[in-house]
This record gives structure tokens, C-alpha cells and sequence, in this order.
């Protein structure tokens, strides 16, 4: 977040990551200092997204190549707002009052096959509901919370995270909803 005379000025989201044939949405809440310096979702080094995606499917590589390999694996991959006064890059610290909340009416009818919304920590979540879940279409979504892979949430280790995700979406893949059929 920069300020301007003073004022603060709002942290900017990124575009979504999404193929045309995405089932799985994975959102965040907002990108950190961090991303936004790099424009890299995820960029903090101690944040456990990418190496959680390493573990479940096998995504290595530098960053334009594991954005790929998530459209592939039929992952798509934003944030619940756009942008929004943040001091700083803890989800606490995101003024609702500021917020503006990305696009989800256009996402969900250009990719009409998300059938789950996989939540990256319980800000995403809770912005979510609150500003978008009310719009929400009339089509079944699975929603599933996930522990933050920030390192802001340290009450949980890499393990437990893990194995969070793998129970909520690994068995997703393993049911061939985030893989695409020969």
C-alpha cells in the first residue's frame, strides 16, 4: 500500500488465472506487499502455496510455468477483492470500507464449469460470503475453508496445512475433476 499526501492509497489485485475449461477456483483474499511488488501471486518466499501445489500435483518451475500447469490441472486462481486500503499485507488489516470485490458474476458465466471454490484462508472466505455470496448464481458450488498458506498463520505447520488441502482438493483430482479426460 502506498499513501499519496497522506492518504493511503489501495492495494491492486491481479487478473484472474483461469483456462476455459476450469473446474477447482482457489481464492485468496488479497495479494500481499510482496506479490503486488513482484505481480506474483504467492511470491513470499515462506508462503506455503506453491510448495502445497509442488506436493499435490506436481507443479514446479518458474512462475509463468506453474501459473500453466494450474490452468492445466484445470485450477483457476484470484482473490476475493480487487483492491482495498490494506496497511501492510495481514488479512486483518484490510479496510472493508474500502473494498471492492473482483468481478465474480463474469468469471462464474465465462467458466461455467468451477464447481468448487477452494478458500486460501478464512479472510477469502469471509469476504467472499459476504460480498459476493449473496450474487452467487443459481448452480451448485462446493465450498471448502482451507488454512492460509501465509506465513502470518503459523498456528498450523506445513504438515497440517497439507494434509488440509489434500483432503479437500487431492481427492478432487483424484477424481478427475481437476484433470482433464483423454
Amino acid at each position: 500500500m502506498a499513501t499519496l499526501a497522506g492518504v493511503a492509497t489501495p492495494s491492486e489485485g491481479f487478473p484472474p488465472v483461469v483456462g476455459p475449461d476450469a473446474r477447482v477456483l482457489i481464492l485468496g483474499s488479497l495479494p500481499g506487499d510482496r506479490s503486488i511488488a513482484e505481480q506474483q501471486y504467492y511470491a513470499h518466499p515462506q508462503n506455503a502455496f506453491w510448495p502445497i501445489m509442488r506436493e499435490l500435483f506436481g507443479i514446479h518451475g518458474n512462475y509463468q510455468d506453474r501459473l500453466q500447469q494450474l490452468v492445466d490441472k484445470r485450477i483457476a486462481l484470484w482473490d476475493a477483492l480487487q483492491s482495498s486500503v490494506r496497511p501492510g499485507s495481514l488479512d486483518t488489516s484490510i479496510r472493508l470500507d474500502s473494498a471492492r470485490v473482483n468481478d465474480f458474476e463474469a468469471l462464474f458465466v465465462a467458466h461455467n464449469e468451477i464447481e468448487l471454490i477452494a478458500f486460501n484462508g478464512k479472510k477469502a472466505e469471509q469476504l467472499f460470503r459476504k460480498f459476493v455470496g449473496p450474487q452467487l448464481p443459481d448452480r451448485p458450488f462446493r465450498m471448502v475453508g482451507l488454512p492460509s498458506t501465509s506465513p502470518a498463520y503459523a498456528a498450523m505447520p506445513f504438515s497440517g496445512k497439507l494434509s488440509r488441502w489434500r483432503q479437500a482438493i487431492g481427492s478432487t483430482a483424484d477424481q478427475s475433476v481437476v484433470r482433464r479426460e483423454p
